[in-house]
């Protein structure tokens, strides 16, 4: 039987931290648990547990691989990212930063206020094939709930000082949180072209729930090898393998 919508709803809230901050509280004691690797991995997600059902079951999920694009003249998004309080946490499954409120992104019309970003090690989605050493995700929310996700793909090479702030603040255990006296500007974590993937997916973790903007930068940044070590010996492996496009159409920016 399926859950409820607002079962699905809360679900999607918990495991995006959009209510707790420090979701390895939430999710982890109080929800269903899943894992990378082992018995509770990406491929086992869709039967751990009821809510978890479009892990397995979902036409529309995510990451992809991001080829055979049809380009299009997308409209532009509109960056509006103010500074933020750097309040970061290890929930378990990533590194998490909450930012304040005050940033958004605009498109197709629409506000997205900016939530939370975090990291994936190696990168989710795939380009032509091509993995990448890190990938970064920018959750937003408009008004009516619904999720536009920014994705910004992270490849090994000049290390990186606007992301040096997070970098010295990394916690380093499940559960640790830091609300640190620095600022940082997300504007200053993506790359300066704006040309982007877009299509209809779903989020990268249980409970998968589907009916998310994604919009992943074409551009990636670049770290260098030690900075994407050190957050990959922190929480190892945290991507979720490809999912099949299906249906859907993937479209690109000219």
């Amino acid at each position: 039987m399926m859950v409820s919508a607002r079962k699905v709803l809360i679900s999607a809230v918990v495991a995006l931290g959009l209510s707790f901050p420090a979701c390895l509280t939430a999710a982890d004691k109080h929800g269903p648990h899943w894992a990378y690797e082992g018995e509770h991995g990406p491929e086992h997600w869709g039967h751990v547990s009821k809510e978890f059902q479009a892990c397995s079951e979902g036409k529309t999920q995510s990451p992809i691989d991001l080829s055979n694009a049809a380009p299009e003249a997308l409209p532009k998004i509109e960056f509006r990212y103010d500074s933020s309080r750097l309040n970061i946490v290890n929930n378990g499954h990533t590194v998490q930063v909450n930012y304040d409120g005050g940033s958004s992104i605009a498109v197709d019309g629409s506000e997205y206020k900016l939530v939370q970003f975090h990291f994936h090690t190696p990168s989710e989605h795939t380009v032509d094939g091509k993995s990448y050493g890190n990938e970064m995700h920018l959750v937003h929310k408009n008004d009516k709930g619904q999720l536009a996700v920014v994705g910004v793909l992270v490849e090994e090479g000049d290390e990186n000082k606007a992301y040096s702030t997070i970098w010295s603040n990394l916690p380093a255990k499940a559960g640790e949180e830091r609300s640190v006296e620095a600022s940082i500007n997300a504007g200053e974590l993506i790359p300066s072209e704006s040309g982007y993937f877009t299509y209809a997916g779903s989020l990268t973790t249980p409970p998968c729930s589907e009916s998310v903007k994604w919009i992943v930068l074409k551009s990636p940044v670049q770290m260098s090898a030690a900075q994407i070590k050190e957050i990959r010996d922190i929480m190892n492996k945290n991507n979720r393998p490809v999912q099949p496009l299906n249906e859907r159409v993937l479209k690109v920016s000219q």
